[in-house]
């Protein structure tokens, strides 16, 4: 890695698996040194991918730790594609500005394109450190606190079939894993389940509910007919409930966790549970799609406070092989011109054709239409963020009249992109 000063030193290396403590715990200081609950800690021993893990050391001490799970993320059109989830990257307060990130980040990069992997992508503690070294936000996730005491939630037909009943969250896991796993397809930003990770959805320790209950999951099931055929999971929520008493009576909250169907009339029949628990007058929600239909079926908007906060961040680490892997929503033709100082592989010029049924991408000696950075060209990867917004912003500089509009249409997707939770 390099010498820093006259007498300092650091090793940047792979992560050893007897080291896992010390750099872990490295981590969590970083984050403020709260340690976790015993189970936690547990599950990311267990997911953590020690041979895609960098720490950087001075003599025994760990100062610098970063890794990445080995994903698959939806991209538009429905591939799943190669994703390195960026993950546990933190340095030591006492080796700040001194190149500690950056050669993480440099080494990283390097890493993953070894692997194949043509994108990157993570969840920003700090947003301003990322956009340095390529990665632009790409989904957003929709918050809300939403007043149930005043809200009321209309419902499509077809609502009432749909049965509901409380189970044990681990009882029904495979249930819920195989409807998680039929949605992933269909929304850009979502992670295919890699084995282990559906235990994140059950983690559910005391310290973390904050005076809630314990995690509580309905399952939503249709179809049956009482002569024998079984009826079919089709959604499930999983939430906590915090009991509150004011002078007027109950004032208790309902904490969403997760919450997933297959079809409108089972969404809605979740929703409309949520919104109905006795002894709550308030349904705080978290992490949602931006375009989720619920803000459409509620009889008072304004009550619900609604908030928007950047979620996930992505990286074209190999240009030319993510944007042949997804599709585009209307036919396009356009040579782009991409700054990447980081990753100098991807700059120059690149003549992106594509439709929905597919795409090409080749690098080209034509004039280019439209010039951007990496960074921006990840923000619209997913097409959540239009390439017509980071031009208004004077991010793209189109150089064709008429290209902006053409890709920009091309890149959006029809549904918003989302990352259910993260890593």
């Amino acid at each position: 890695m390099g010498t820093y000063g006259a007498e300092r030193a650091y090793d940047l290396r792979g992560l050893r698996r007897e080291e896992w403590d010390r750099w872990y715990d490295t981590l969590l200081r970083a984050f403020g040194g709260v340690a976790e609950a015993p189970e936690e800690r547990e599950l990311y021993r267990s997911l953590t991918e020690v041979d895609r893990s960098l720490g950087v050391w001075e003599g025994d001490e760990c100062v610098g730790t970063a890794g990445a799970f080995g994903f698959r993320m939806t991209v538009p059109g429905g591939a799943e594609v190669p994703t390195a989830g960026v993950t546990m990257v933190g340095v030591a307060a006492t080796h700040r500005r001194r190149g500690v990130l950056t050669s993480m980040m440099r080494r990283q990069l390097d890493d993953v394109r070894s692997w194949g992997e043509p994108l990157a992508a993570l969840t920003a503690s700090e947003p301003a450190i990322y956009g340095r070294f390529g990665y632009g936000a790409a989904t957003w996730q929709l918050g809300a606190e939403i007043d149930t005491s005043r809200v009321r939630l209309s419902v499509p037909a077809g609502t009432d079939d749909v049965r509901l009943r409380y189970a044990a969250p681990a009882d029904v896991l495979d249930a819920c894993e195989a409807v998680y796993a039929r949605l992933v397809p269909g929304r850009p930003g979502m992670l295919a389940r890699r084995p282990g990770w559906e235990r994140l959805g059950l983690l559910d320790p005391e310290s973390g509910r904050d005076g809630a209950s314990a995690l509580q999951c309905v399952v939503a099931s249709r179809g049956g007919d009482g002569g024998g055929r079984a009826e079919e999971v089709t959604g499930y929520a999983r939430f906590r409930v915090k009991p509150g008493w004011g002078e007027g009576g109950a004032e208790g909250t309902v904490v969403l966790q997760d919450l997933e169907g297959l079809d409108p009339a089972t969404r809605a029949a979740l929703w409309r549970f949520l919104f109905d628990i006795d002894l709550t007058n308030r349904l705080t929600v978290r992490n949602r799609p931006a375009d989720e239909a619920w803000q459409y079926q509620v009889s008072d908007i304004r009550r619900c406070l609604l908030r928007l906060r950047d979620m996930l961040y992505i990286r074209l680490v190999d240009v030319e092989a993510a944007l042949r892997a997804r599709t585009y929503r209307t036919p396009v033709d356009v040579v782009l011109e991409v700054e990447d100082a980081f990753c100098p592989w991807n700059a120059g010029r690149w003549r992106l054709s594509g439709d929905e049924k597919g795409a090409s991408c080749a690098r080209t000696a034509e004039e280019p239409d439209l010039a951007l950075s990496v960074r921006e060209l990840g923000a619209a990867y997913l097409g959540g963020v239009p390439l017509t917004a980071l031009g208004a912003a004077g991010r793209v500089r189109e150089l064709r009249p008429g290209a902006l509009a053409e890709a920009s249409l091309a890149f959006s997707s029809d549904v918003a992109p989302w990352l259910p939770h993260g890593f």
